[in-house]
């Protein structure tokens, strides 16, 4: 072989490599802006934004990451559990520089599965918590997920394994008395004093007529192993929907909220303190409002979970669509 045929064949070797380099190494996520005013490090309202990275609809062991609607961070493992819609769990490694939330790899991808070790058949996943992953024992950390079309509360492994369901109170456990099977159980979390605490996106069917004629939805959170349950108005707009629920270390609870109407309406994401008594009695105080109208690059966030001291991962359901995008945004909450 002459010497120019060892060049085109070194020359086609080298563009094959760049090529599959390329092929290799295209980013899980990138940094992105969150508003057009504020910076990482700035604060605003009661939070201290910490960055915001957009995250690709990339296979992780063959399950595509989109859908995203609950998070849960293992101290233990030191590892973000990312819940879909349509039944998988993702295993995450978010990197934090100088607190900003820079980048994130993929670790692992499950199928949650049946009592027979099937994939779920009624896969509508919303609402995420951990169980034991903050007690310094490794590899006993446990899932709470809440359903909708199917409304349940079961626990299961990191890896998808189901160990167990929550017994619902009557009016809990049929679809018929929501106000859609897209509209059931979205949201759970565990309390110190009431235990499993659960919330409807919207109200019940019965609850949802009656607050209707007022012309503002009032959302309920229901105790299971109490007969609790606590009511307020919903905001920022009347048919606001709860979306997750995240218990801090006091006892008071985190509520984010999605208010959309239309294309041609505001999208507005909210999160409110709450504060739980007894006999239905609660106190809210209003942390965190983003408006896409005014200058927040939001999308449909979704999921909520506490990482350490007062630092929290948020993170954006695309819907599974391209007009939108999948965000986790990292920020501090300002006692």
């Amino acid at each position: 072989m002459n010497q120019f045929g060892i060049f085109i064949k070194t020359l086609i070797l080298f563009i094959l490599l760049m090529m599959a380099v390329a092929c290799n190494s295209s980013p899980l996520s990138h940094p992105v802006r969150f508003s057009d005013q504020y910076q990482e490090g700035d604060t605003y309202m009661k939070i201290r934004l910490w960055g915001t990275i957009a995250l690709a609809n990339h296979q992780i062991n063959g399950l595509k990451l989109t859908e995203l609607s609950g998070l849960a961070w293992d101290e233990d493992e030191k590892l973000l559990y990312v819940l879909s819609d349509k039944g998988y769990v993702f295993h995450l490694r978010p990197f934090i520089s100088n607190h900003t939330l820079t980048h994130i790899q993929p670790i692992a991808a499950y199928l949650l599965r049946n009592q027979k070790n099937r994939r779920l058949k009624s896969r509508d996943s919303e609402g995420l918590i951990l169980l034991k992953g903050n007690n310094g024992v490794r590899h006993d950390s446990e899932l709470l997920i809440s359903f909708e079309k199917q409304p349940r509360i079961a626990r299961f492994t990191p890896q998808g394994k189901w160990l167990g369901n929550y017994h619902l109170p009557k009016h809990l456990q049929q679809v018929e008395n929501y106000y859609s099977g897209n509209k059931a159980l979205e949201a759970v979390t565990v309390h110190p004093r009431f235990s499993i605490i659960t919330a409807p996106e919207w109200p019940l069917k019965n609850e949802n007529t009656v607050y209707s004629l007022q012309g503002q939805h009032k959302h309920t959170l229901y105790a299971l192993d109490r007969n609790q349950q606590w009511t307020f108005p919903a905001y920022p707009a009347p048919k606001s929907a709860i979306v997750a629920l995240e218990t801090l270390d006091d006892g008071s609870i985190l509520v984010l909220e999605r208010a959309f109407t239309s294309v041609k309406q505001p999208l507005i994401i909210s999160i409110r303190r709450l504060w739980l008594g007894e006999n239905g009695k609660i106190e809210s105080m209003l942390i965190v409002k983003w408006d896409n109208s005014q200058g927040w690059f939001i999308d449909n966030f979704e999921g909520l979970t506490h990482h350490r001291a007062a630092y929290f991962f948020m993170v954006s359901d695309d819907n599974d669509s391209d007009s939108q995008r999948t965000l986790l945004s990292y920020w501090e909450l300002l006692e």
